[in-house]
């Protein structure tokens, strides 16, 4: 992520008249420069460069922006890299400026794609993945499931990977992602996963982010062992099978989790495609905000039906009832797990089986207390010591109140009574990681202290609910009639525009942009409707508003630049120029309010969105 500060240090030192001239021929017209538009045929020029303000527009194609959005255009280079481009032409170090935290993710990103597809090609070698293969049709995955997974496979070799990582100069890429480890004596590393079958963990979006790896054709060590947390690998954010889960989840608006990375990709087999796993023991609110954003609205446990089958479910519940997710547990037969049951009976079994499950609360209270308010006393002190580690995780509230007066008519008690046995504590904060002490630089050595940057100003509130209403339904730009993208003025929110529309997940793109960029699209989100008719609506709304201001923001600058005028015989070139500009201006100004309205846009003759 380039500092923002450091992008207007880049648009602050570019002459753009030299930049554009490079490939537009412009002419001196007053203060400005005219020439033909390099983004559509012309005859007559119609391109104007603006040195004062430091920005070029068209009025025909309505082009518009500043250096960086030039060469974007123009090259057809991203955003990122045409900043990088211009920084280094005006003498400006960018890598200085960068975050070393990003950096080493950015490393850790390389190095886990570059691991993904050692793993995967070794996985489809004829001879060298014939084990792994071999054990995958023994589970019944065939290799059209097992290519859209990714998995891989990693031999018995002791240095492959490692090896591999030397000879591209990502050794140290490597030991961050915790792809490899040094030695126990003597100089180079070794691979940390091998003979075992590869499964990626992938981002929402597609992207490689850590591994599990399933023991195979060996005996020494774990049965599965999974990738450390890293810069990029969060565990308690992070669901297995996500990426290929969230169109079916968001299309159900139900989610089926299961604990092991077999159990999804066995559900998946047979057509069960909003199926996900956990990639640790316990349920975070992180893992809820996945589902929350991929518009999950039910969630069905579908667990073994042993004594770990119950265990799990009473660890699951209390993260469950505290974010009030509408849960339903579903359990397999005994001696089954999601995978084998999957084969067994197939699409319709599972799908019978998850029509059948029960609200959490009622299988909670139906297992720990069968016999309800008929139970001893005894009885209902053990189930309540059960239920302790569950309710201590629901903070006071309605949520609580609720489930609290469930559980006293199940046990035929006062709510009163049932609370005061179960006395509420809050669940202990997690202590924050402690970060790696500093290397301390010797006293004559120490560097001069770098300035310290300006803050981040706040975006402007209306870019803020375009951003935020294109991170929540992509398809929205396709309305974006007048490329209002050209028009945003914070460099933080076209950073995160430009990842977003390139490919990159939303989380990715919202954990490298600033505190001040996340906590502004966040407020912005909340103000918007979920999603629909509506959501375009207020799209449509807020790119008029954001093409009003610039409109009447150049309105009011040809005012001051004309008004001066004395009579019309005294026009000069340059003011004739602003003049018909200005008359050019008041029209689009009444085409963006007659076209960009919600009535015309989301209802009228353009019928349905489509996707982009």
């Amino acid at each position: 992520m380039i500092p923002e500060h450091k992008i207007q240090e880049v648009l602050d030192r570019v002459d753009i008249v030299s930049l554009v001239s490079r490939h537009v021929e412009l002419k001196k017209a007053g203060r400005e420069f005219k020439g033909r538009c390099p983004f559509h045929q012309e005859k007559t020029p119609s391109f104007y460069v603006v040195p004062e303000k430091r920005f070029y527009f068209c009025h025909g194609c309505r082009a518009s922006g500043d250096a960086v959005s030039f060469i974007q255009r123009y090259l057809g280079k991203t955003f990122q890299d045409a900043v990088r481009d211009l920084a280094q032409e005006v003498g400006i170090d960018l890598e200085a400026a960068q975050d070393p935290g990003l950096k080493e993710r950015q490393q850790v990103k390389e190095a886990t794609d570059f691991a993904a597809e050692h793993f995967r090609g070794l996985l489809w070698h004829e001879d060298e993945g014939r084990a792994a293969r071999a054990y995958l049709a023994s589970r019944g995955v065939s290799e059209e499931v097992a290519q859209g997974f990714g998995l891989g496979w990693a031999p018995a070799q002791w240095s492959l990977l490692a090896d591999r990582f030397q000879k591209n100069g990502m050794m140290e890429w490597g030991l961050k992602a915790g792809l490899i480890t040094k030695r126990n004596s003597g100089d180079g590393c070794i691979d940390f996963f091998r003979s075992r079958l590869m499964v990626p963990i992938r981002a929402p979006e597609g992207r490689p982010i850590a591994f599990g790896g399933r023991l195979v054709a060996a005996e020494d060590g774990p049965k599965y062992l999974n990738s450390r947390e890293s810069r990029l690998y969060n565990k308690s954010e992070t669901l297995f099978g996500m990426d290929q889960a969230r169109d079916e989840i968001h299309k159900r608006k139900t989610a089926v989790l299961v604990e092991g990375y077999f159990d999804c990709i066995g559900l998946h087999q047979v057509g069960v495609r909003h199926a996900v796993a956990l990639c640790s023991t316990n349920l975070t609110a992180g893992h809820l905000q996945v589902l929350k954003r991929a518009e999950a609205r039910d969630l069905v446990l579908l667990l073994d039906g042993d004594s770990a089958g119950l265990a799990a479910v009473e660890r699951l519940a209390g993260p469950l009832l505290a974010a009030g997710a509408p849960t339903r547990v579903a359990l397999l037969p005994q001696g089954d797990d999601p995978d084998v049951f999957a084969r067994r009976e197939g699409t319709d079994g599972v799908e019978r089986l998850l029509e059948g499950a029960q609200p959490l609360t009622a299988y909670l209270f139906a297992t720990l207390l069968p016999s309800g308010r008929q139970a001893s006393f005894e009885e209902k002190m053990a189930a309540l010591e059960r239920l302790r580690p569950v309710t201590s995780q629901v903070p006071p509230g309605l949520t609580r109140s609720t489930l609290i007066s469930a559980l006293a008519g199940h046990f035929g008690w006062m709510p009163a009574q049932i609370e005061s046995s179960l006395q509420y504590k809050p669940p202990p904060t997690p202590k924050p990681a402690v970060a790696p002490q500093a290397h301390v630089v010797p006293a004559q050595a120490a560097p001069r202290p770098v300035p310290k940057p300006q803050a981040e100003r706040p975006p402007p509130e209306a870019e803020a609910l375009y951003v935020a209403a294109i991170l929540r339904d992509s398809r929205l730009l396709a309305r974006d009639t007048f490329r209002v993208c050209d028009e945003l003025s914070h460099m933080g929110l076209r950073m995160v525009l430009a990842q977003t529309t390139s490919g990159q997940g939303l989380e990715e793109a919202l954990f490298e942009a600033s505190e001040v960029v996340k906590r502004t699209l966040l407020e912005a989100g909340r103000r918007l409707s979920p999603g629909g008719m509506e959501l375009e609506a207020e799209f449509i709304l807020t790119c008029r508003d954001i093409m009003k201001k610039r409109i009447d923001e150049r309105l009011v600058y040809i005012k001051r630049a004309t008004e001066q005028t004395q009579g019309a015989f005294d026009l000069t070139e340059e003011t004739r120029l602003l003049l018909s500009e200005r008359k050019e201006l008041l029209a689009l100004r009444k085409r963006v309010l007659d076209e960009l309205t919600p009535a015309s846009s989301a209802t009228g003759t353009k019928g349905p969105m489509q996707p982009v």
